[in-house]
């Protein structure tokens, strides 16, 4: 019988739960059943933050087209029914899906959380607040509703990093935007940062991150990197 040089033996991977199985096998003490239970679910959350951030980039790199078809005073701007149509898909094909929660204040104002969840159970969310939208002669509850429908929109795009193929324009003239790879770059940045994404389209005047401005494209990635450097 031919025999197996070491060299080509793969080498056996011990995971928390592998360990864990040993020492059921020889009644260990509870306190080190504990233990190991405990270091398996730290390896088990750091297993699904991994794969969550592995889903984001493949999701990031498809080649997804949201057109602006609705008209809002002179603007153009894409709906969150019309958004959704072509998110949903390229989401649940990399694990991923959405889900947002409503709060309104006793100031009146509303905020809406948005959360990505991946299949595995990391979720990572970011919320975004507005007072109700009482423009032309909507009543209380139409207020309520379309200042959330505007949450929910802009919250999915500052977390998914989505751009919307257009430009917005101001006094007739296109003011360019930065492009998908500059809003995924900032994008992954804030991530390793770990830092609060409304927090940041708050702070550079913009509603999600792809809307960020050519012209303070280097500004943004100065105060991220600014962020890193003080960690």
């Amino acid at each position: 019988m031919n025999q197996i040089a070491k060299k080509d033996v793969l080498p056996t991977v011990t995971t928390p739960a592998d360990l864990l199985n040993i020492a059921v096998s020889q009644n260990a003490d509870l306190d080190k059943m504990e233990k190991l239970m405990e270091l398996q679910e730290r390896w088990e959350a750091n297993e699904a933050k991994k794969a969550y951030n592995q889903a984001m980039t493949a999701f990031n790199n498809e080649p997804l087209i949201i057109e602006k078809t609705r008209k809002a005073h002179t603007s153009m701007y894409a709906g969150l029914a019309e958004t959704l149509e072509v998110v949903r898909p390229a989401m649940l094909e990399h694990g991923l899906s959405h889900s947002w929660k409503t709060e309104q204040h006793d100031t009146g104002t509303i905020t809406v959380q948005c959360c990505i969840t991946h299949t595995l159970g990391h979720s990572e969310c970011t919320s975004m607040s507005a007072a109700p939208d009482e423009s032309g002669s909507k009543n209380s509850i139409q207020a309520l509703g379309s200042a959330q429908t505007y949450l929910q929109r802009y919250t999915l795009y500052a977390i998914l990093g989505l751009a919307s193929r257009d430009m917005d324009t101001d006094g007739g003239k296109p003011i360019p935007k930065i492009t998908d790879e500059q809003a995924e770059e900032i994008n992954n940045l804030l991530d390793e940062v770990k830092g609060d994404k409304a927090q940041f389209c708050k702070g550079m005047k913009i509603n999600a991150i792809p809307e960020l401005k050519e012209t303070d494209y280097g500004k943004a990635l100065r105060l991220i990197k600014q962020k890193r450097a003080a960690k």
